[in-house]
């Protein structure tokens, strides 16, 4: 399974595990069949739940690497950079910071397309 559909997994459950950045690149499109979920899901509550079960203080709305160490996924930099090609980032995977920030505007901006509510705070 993509990295993308472990999170996605993840937060929305089981069956939008099987979404691809493919059938979500688009926000203004309908998502390909069975890849979002017919409520909206609120993603700060699941994420506040897996920060306070994991008892450190990790950072999900502004950290892609906080957002996937709550949710019990590799966060490691190859993982990264994984989730980047998935995604279909250009820039220079070697300036990881760069990276990382565009990563989670991506993500946030994936999750809220996806029917996924966020926090005001957060800019996708």
């Amino acid at each position: 399974m993509s990295i993308f559909g472990k999170i996605m997994g993840a937060i929305f459950g089981t069956s939008a595990s099987a979404a691809s950045p493919a059938t979500t690149a688009d926000a203004g499109a309908a998502a390909a069949p069975g890849a979002a979920p017919a409520d909206s899901v609120d993603v700060a509550a699941i994420l506040d739940k897996a920060v306070a079960a994991k008892g450190e203080k990790l950072e999900w709305k502004t950290s892609i690497v906080d957002l996937m160490k709550a949710l019990d996924i590799d966060s490691s930099l190859t993982a990264r950079k994984d989730l980047a090609k998935e995604l279909g980032y250009t820039g220079d995977t070697g300036d990881s910071a760069t990276m990382n920030i565009w990563l989670h505007k991506q993500m946030m901006a994936k999750l809220a397309a996806n029917g996924g509510k966020l926090p005001a705070d957060i800019k996708h």
